[in-house]
């Protein structure tokens, strides 16, 4: 997990300038979208990259009545770190931690028999029964147990573990496939297929606490796929799940992260002058060049040399040759800014800047790996730690 940076005295090589107020302000939004279920916020891969503690703090302190992960790890080291309430993991293997879950008190997830006979054998040996949500595939194709025979099987064999007293079937759950394209015609197929399989499980004894399909674009768009709780990930973070829905100022939403790196050289070249590996970019005439100490290993795409827009002196510039490990350059056209001037790669877009999505279509990809990909060399500087009033 992401390590808490204080606020620092120097200018550090590069940050990721973390907004917990933000993060606040867009579950209160979120909550609001969908006022009559509950709120999980997801804080799976360190939060996508913005640490999950904090995070999952303040989210809490907002009003989030869950914590989501996909791994067990994940959610052990949250109710370590003393986040209370409710927790729930769903990325399972056979022989994974369930007694240490079990006894953490968070909700699993089961997709299949294995699944449920490894879970009821932890919950034996811990002596309390397990928190455990069946998940339905109802058309992702990933995850979650098949319609028809197989759920009847996984149904039948939960409630019988639920009568001798090695679990408590918690949940009903699914995921949607195409929710980021409103109209999709999968949509109204996953949300029959929930329904009826959710009516199987609860025509069989069922009586689970949440039923659950929304993801951040359902959440958005989708009032009828709300049900008793919804899992709210990437739209957390203030990021728009899908450019084509909106941005996320469009939903009341506004991005957590700000990334930006100290400028640590300015130098004139003639024209000619080839830049960074393979000389992709040839300067056109006399110019400055800046080298922005941050690179592939710190998370900025390699993708997106060339294209990757970058912030400096209240100017757009733009990547120029290859992205390399540690480094790249920009072509400042002959200006000359000082050693030190902060280079935002990304950030809200308030002064300008570019955005996680900026740099998702620079290289061809989404503004969930943009964030998600911010490597641990990058510091997490927390702003706004304390909720106001």
């Amino acid at each position: 997990m992401t390590e808490t940076a204080p606020a620092p005295t120097a200018p550090l090589r590069a940050r990721a300038e973390i907004d917990l107020a933000a993060l606040r302000a867009n579950v209160r939004t979120l909550r609001a979208l969908a006022p009559g279920a509950a709120l999980m916020a997801v804080v799976k891969s360190d939060a996508y990259g913005h640490g999950a503690v904090p995070c999952a703090r303040a989210a809490v302190e907002a009003g989030a009545a869950w914590l989501g992960t996909a791994t067990p790890e994940e959610a052990l080291a949250l109710r370590a770190a003393g986040l209370p309430g409710r927790i729930m993991c769903w990325l399972w293997t056979p022989g994974g931690p369930w007694r240490e879950a079990i006894e953490a008190d968070i909700d699993v997830s089961v997709s299949g028999m294995w699944a449920l006979a490894e879970v009821t054998a932890a919950a034996r040996v811990a002596g309390i029964p397990a928190r455990v949500q069946l998940k339905a595939d109802t058309g992702l194709g990933r995850g979650g147990c098949q319609p028809g025979e197989d759920w009847a099987e996984l149904v039948a064999a939960a409630l019988r573990a639920e009568a001798e007293g090695t679990v408590r079937i918690t949940g009903l759950w699914s995921h949607f496939a195409c929710a980021d394209e409103p109209g999709h015609p999968s949509i109204a197929l996953q949300l029959t297929r929930f329904r009826e399989m959710l009516a199987y499980a609860e025509g069989r004894g069922v009586r689970p606490e949440v039923r659950h399909i929304a993801n951040s674009p359902a959440t958005l768009t989708l009032p009828e796929a709300h049900f008793d709780l919804v899992r709210t990930g990437i739209a957390l973070y203030g990021i728009s799940p899908s450019p084509e829905m909106g941005g996320p100022a469009d939903f009341g939403l506004r991005p957590v992260m700000t990334l930006s790196a100290s400028i640590a050289l300015v130098k004139h070249v003639p024209g000619g002058h080839g830049v960074s590996y393979g000389h992709h970019y040839i300067t056109p005439g006399a110019t400055t060049l800046g080298l922005v100490p941050v690179g592939y290993a710190d998370g900025v795409p390699r993708h997106a040399s060339g294209t990757g827009p970058v912030l400096v002196g209240g100017k757009w510039r733009t990547v120029a040759g290859r992205v390399a490990m540690d480094q790249f350059v920009v072509d400042l056209g002959g200006d000359e800014p000082e050693a030190g001037t902060e280079a935002v790669l990304f950030g809200p877009g308030d002064r300008g800047e570019p955005t996680a999505e900026d740099w998702a279509q620079a290289a061809g990809t989404i503004a969930y790996e943009i964030v998600t990909r911010i490597g641990t060399r990058v510091p997490r500087v927390y702003v706004n730690e304390q909720q106001s009033g």
